[in-house]
């Protein structure tokens, strides 16, 4: 590609980016361009105009950049401004631009301080600028003044982050010299987005303003925090400067007097400056477009491929055919119960990953909030004691019981089971709602047509509502069947008869075990038991006894009770062989 052709390629993207603003499409193609990102009074609107050389930005205290500025420098013979919004209007006094700016401003963010995303697009004509495209975006600001909202931060930062997150984005991060560059706004936002640095480039302005005894040597030379396109720094015109009509060629020559004469900048000199900016800024865009183009072509192609497909699909079409109509009104239906079906099953192609929404949440409403709404119910015990010593006295009369009366338990047990309809019903009015606003979701397809989004919202709300009653009818019949017979031989129930069923089974487990039986001979010395020496024995080894038996009856028992965890050593003679029988209740062997 020649040096002519390279030259051609801003201007080109600048043709582009009037088009598709004049069509409202900006955001679908991302166009190589330059953010410019910084806090308040950090010196981006002096950049600006120093690259321009006229004083053409609005000016004063608080937020003045309120909508993104496109500002398209050309390089030409004659000197002018252009607004894409005044088409064929040529403004040769840069007053009168600055006025401009103000007015639209206002027209679309209104008097409040309030901002827009909505950008200005104005392309400045001059013999003393480079081709260049910079967007000028609204100072990082902390504190809502006048009558901005509260949640004025996060309004522009959402505004910033719309277009520093496109890959095809470089980002100029403007950071005064005076204050650290660690809590550098600009610097913070730009890592966020580009934790490698790629296309960040530096920007340090007021380094006439630091400390005595203090300079950005080391920031200018990328060894604080390395930027692979470095750091440029300028020094700007002050306020008083700009309030006495300071010429910019004026500060321009005092502004190249101050990086010859710093001891610290004196052999960076050449790389400092606003020229310098403005010529790096020139070939770092001009590369950029370079690099980005042949994705950028393949993106517009695939665009221009499919809008003709869809062009080709509506050659034919007769807006007045009934049939058309009717096919494409079932379409649409189709494709809402389509969607309305993913949402509630889970298998949509788009998966939301920032909320819980249609089935997943109904699930969460059964398996969570429906046990914590239980949970949460009241449950006073000393009030339950109450109610159930008067149950018991009540029913007793004038006499005085031996033992609970069935009719106080269940005057108690339904008494609670009656409170599970709150909980059940509130579960049923977080599921209609939770379908409801899947309904609304699902026919945001149908925006283009009103009349059958809302007739479509209606007639499906309706059917909801209609099976809301017939549930909660439902629910409370469930419930009034529990109320009205009580199943005490339940497995669950700690009733008498399941107790004794559940102790004898315990106790079955515990007397069967694990065993072990062999057959041998046995001695044990100093006991009486065993006159006549060694005898031949059925040996019985469990986890908690060892028993012995001769032949089939029981003629002697040792039982030798063992406590969980502790082992136990028995020397015996099996077949004329001392062995040592170690035994506890995790080994069921003999050894």
């Amino acid at each position: 590609m020649g040096n002519r052709e390279m030259e051609e390629l801003i201007p080109l993207v600048n043709r582009l980016q009037d088009a598709f603003s004049a069509l409202g499409q900006s955001c679908l193609l991302e166009l190589p361009q330059i953010a410019v990102v910084g806090g308040q009074s950090a010196g981006k609107s002096s950049v600006l105009e120093n690259f321009v050389g006229r004083d053409f930005l609005p000016r004063g205290s608080g937020i003045v950049t309120r909508r993104p500025l496109v500002l398209q420098l050309v390089t030409s013979k004659a000197e002018y401004a252009e607004f894409l919004h005044c088409k064929g209007k040529k403004f040769t006094d840069f007053d009168e631009v600055r006025h401009e700016i103000e007015v639209e401003t206002d027209r679309v963010t209104g008097m409040n301080k309030g901002i827009s995303s909505v950008p200005i697009n104005l392309r400045v004509y001059s013999p003393h600028v480079l081709n260049l495209t910079l967007i000028d975006l609204p100072g990082i600001t902390k504190v809502p003044v006048g009558d901005q909202p509260p949640d004025i931060e996060y309004q522009i930062r959402e505004m910033i982050m719309q277009f520093i997150t496109r890959e095809n984005c470089l980002i100029l991060a403007v950071t005064p010299a005076n204050t650290d560059l660690a809590n550098s706004d600009a610097l913070k936002l730009a890592k966020e987005v580009d934790p490698q640095g790629l296309r960040t480039i530096g920007v340090i302005t007021k380094l006439d303003l630091m400390d005595e005894g203090t300079d950005a040597r080391d920031v200018l030379e990328n060894k604080l925090l390395p930027l692979r396109r470095g750091y440029i720094g300028v020094v700007n015109r002050s306020q008083k400067d700009i309030d006495g009509k300071k010429d910019i060629k004026a500060a321009m020559l005092a502004e190249r007097k101050f990086f010859l004469s710093h001891p610290a900048y004196r052999h960076i000199a050449d790389r400092m400056g606003t020229p310098h900016l403005q010529k790096v800024l020139n070939q770092q865009l001009t590369n950029h477009i370079r690099d980005t183009l042949p994705n950028f072509r393949n993106k517009l192609q695939g665009q221009l491929l499919s809008i003709e497909h869809e062009v080709e699909a509506y050659k034919n079409f007769k807006p007045e055919d009934p049939t058309r109509k009717t096919k494409a009104l079932l379409q649409m239906v189709q494709q809402f119960a389509v969607d309305f079906e993913k949402r509630i099953e889970g298998s949509g192609d788009q998966v939301d990953t920032l909320e819980l929404s249609g089935g997943a949440k109904i699930n969460r409403i059964f398996h969570e909030r429906f046990p914590f709404e239980i949970v949460k119910m009241e449950f006073n015990e000393k009030e339950l004691r109450r109610e159930i010593s008067y149950a018991i006295k009540n029913i007793h009369g004038i006499r005085t019981g031996l033992f609970t009366p069935d009719m106080a338990f269940e005057a108690i047990v339904k008494k609670q089971i009656v409170k599970l309809k709150g909980p059940s019903l509130k579960s049923v009015d977080l599921v209609i709602q939770e379908l409801i606003n899947t309904v609304k979701k699902c026919t945001k397809k149908l925006a283009n047509f009103p009349r059958l989004c809302e007739e479509t919202e209606r007639i499906v709300a309706n059917h909801i509502r209609e099976r809301e009653g017939k549930t909660k009818d439902q629910v409370l019949l469930l419930i009034d069947i529990q109320v009205s017979y009580i199943n005490t031989n339940h497995e669950d129930f700690i009733g008498f008869a399941n107790a004794q069923q559940r102790s004898s089974q315990v106790h079955k487990k515990n007397t069967i075990g694990n065993q072990v039986i062999r057959k041998g001979w046995l001695t044990i010395s100093n006991i009486g038991i065993m006159k006549g020496g060694s005898k031949g024995y059925w040996f019985v080894l469990t986890a908690e006894s060892l028993s012995w038996y001769k032949d089939d009856e029981v003629s002697h028992g040792l039982f030798m009770r063992m406590e969980e965890g502790v082992g136990g050593l028995v020397v015996m003679i099996l077949h004329n062989q001392i062995k040592l029988f170690k035994f506890c209740s995790a080994c069921y062997s003999l050894q």
